[in-house]
């Protein structure tokens, strides 16, 4: 029976990284994943998410070109099978990255389905249906978190469908249903847009993103109408069915009925423990079903951890990443915790969004006396010389003391510029000392300097306030 250091189930951004550093520190890993190495980020998530939106990029790019001086002759269209052949190439290329870091770190690599006959040894159904047992010391457990499915809109895949099935389509709707307005269903909207596609949304909640700070939720609402994306708030799809023509059709709480080709349902995912035999380890859950760990990313049993979705805290693949290098440094004999204070978030949408820290309303809500900086993309001249004047950035800090303590974009290149507003964050820098700290000129980033001074109301560049 093989023996490991480390046995990893899961091989997403939780499992890969803690693969890689226990490597890195001298441990024996295997790695038990059983579709393609890089799980939903990679293979459906935010890899190929992005290379989708890279592509209606460069199509609105192009259709916008006479705007910058440009006249392109002839038709302008996007080549679908084109874009998603691209697509799978990005999302190859990163998994074959991958399998390669694993050959030259000795990481073994097992295809199957594993589950616990005890806490460290599992059982693992190979792609064949046979099995083999595995002994480990240490096992963390990053399996990830799967799409939600509601008994009123179930997922069939083919007129229903979840993220997984919208980033291997065929082909584009001509009208499509999003129900769920946050980060991912306002992508998906701006992507199927770009492509011709008649995109309306559902959001139960108040707004567009709505787990986002106030201002920039408010933002996405008015870029979304602005687009001719039909956006519905405030409500609830009570059902959806297919009607005698082949489409589909969602009936709200008010009754109003919405017809479209495509529904993509597009409001959560639930944890993936399914056929890890958890109870054989003894491991315990919380109420949603999640895996409850401690600040060493341990459960309740010594020498198994768990990391990622799977634990029902921040699902975001950077954070799942960290938890696994913190899990497998403690399962080689460090002693290290999770710092959840500065995690920095990102939408890629148009514009981009980009937050970090706390959002107006909790700082509020946890007594913080606070000023508040905003600064608007069209004060800046980088800004109009690139054509991108949509949007502001906005920083919360500590009346008292003067440190930030959220920072919140939305805008050209916004989730590159927020990881300023994360280190600010990090090391406790004042909104003073960001907005003396001198930005290049002209660029983006001097919104945020801007924004800084305006927590004093010394903007440079924005009107006297009356």
């Amino acid at each position: 029976m093989p023996k490991y250091d480390v046995a990893i189930i899961g091989g997403g951004p939780g499992g890969y990284v803690a693969a890689i550093r226990g490597a890195q520190l001298g441990g024996r890993i295997c790695v038990i994943e059983k579709e393609e190495l890089g799980g939903t980020c990679l293979n459906w998530g935010c890899i190929p998410t992005k290379a989708l939106i890279a592509s209606t990029s460069v199509l609105r790019y192009i259709k916008e070109a006479q705007h910058y001086g440009i006249h392109i002759k002839g038709d302008v269209e996007a080549d679908f099978p084109a874009i998603m052949e691209r697509k799978n190439k990005v999302v190859a290329t990163n998994v074959q990255g991958v399998k390669a870091t694993f050959k030259s770190y000795h990481i073994n690599l097992i295809k199957g389905n594993a589950s616990f006959l005890a806490p460290h040894r599992l059982k693992v159904t190979l792609p064949d249906g046979s099995t083999e047992e595995i002994e480990a010391e240490k096992v963390i457990i990053a399996t990830g978190s799967v799409p939600a499915i509601i008994p009123a809109f179930p997922i069939d895949g083919k007129k229903i469908i979840s993220s997984d099935e919208a980033v291997t389509m065929k082909e584009v709707p001509k009208s499509i249903l999003i129900i769920g307005a946050g980060a991912i269903g306002c992508e998906f909207a701006f992507i199927l847009h770009e492509l011709g596609c008649q995109v309306t949304m559902v959001e139960m909640l108040a707004h567009a993103v709505p787990l986002e700070d106030i201002d920039t939720s408010r933002t996405m609402d008015r870029e979304l109408k602005k687009r001719k994306i039909k956006l519905y708030c405030g409500i609830k799809v009570q059902h959806v069915k297919e009607d005698a023509d082949g489409m589909m059709l969602a009936t709200l709480e008010s009754g109003e009925q919405i017809r479209a080709e495509k529904v993509l349902v597009s409001i959560g995912r639930v944890f993936n423990v399914k056929g890890l035999d958890l109870d054989n380890a003894k491991v315990a859950q919380g109420k949603r079903g999640e895996i409850l760990v401690n600040e060493h990313m341990e459960t309740n049993v010594p020498g198994v951890y768990a990391v990622g979705d799977v634990i029902g805290g921040i699902m975001l693949a950077h954070v799942a990443s960290k938890e696994g290098i913190v899990a497998v440094e403690n399962a080689l004999g460090k002693n290290k915790k999770m710092d959840y204070r500065v995690v920095p978030a990102t939408i890629f949408t148009n514009p981009e969004i980009g937050s970090v820290g706390l959002k107006e309303r909790e700082a509020r809500e946890q007594g913080y006396e606070i000023r508040i900086g905003m600064f608007p993309y069209r004060a800046l001249g980088k800004s109009h010389a690139m054509g991108e004047i949509v949007g502001q950035a906005k920083i919360i800090a500590d009346a008292k003391t003067d440190k930030i303590l959220g920072v919140h974009i939305v805008g050209a290149h916004a989730t590159d510029l927020v990881h300023e507003g994360a280190i600010a964050i990090q090391h406790g820098i004042t909104a003073q000392q960001l907005g003396d700290t001198i930005h290049s000129h002209p660029t983006l980033s001097e919104v945020l300097m801007e924004a800084a001074h305006d927590v004093h109301q010394i903007a440079i560049d924005m009107p006297k306030k009356t």
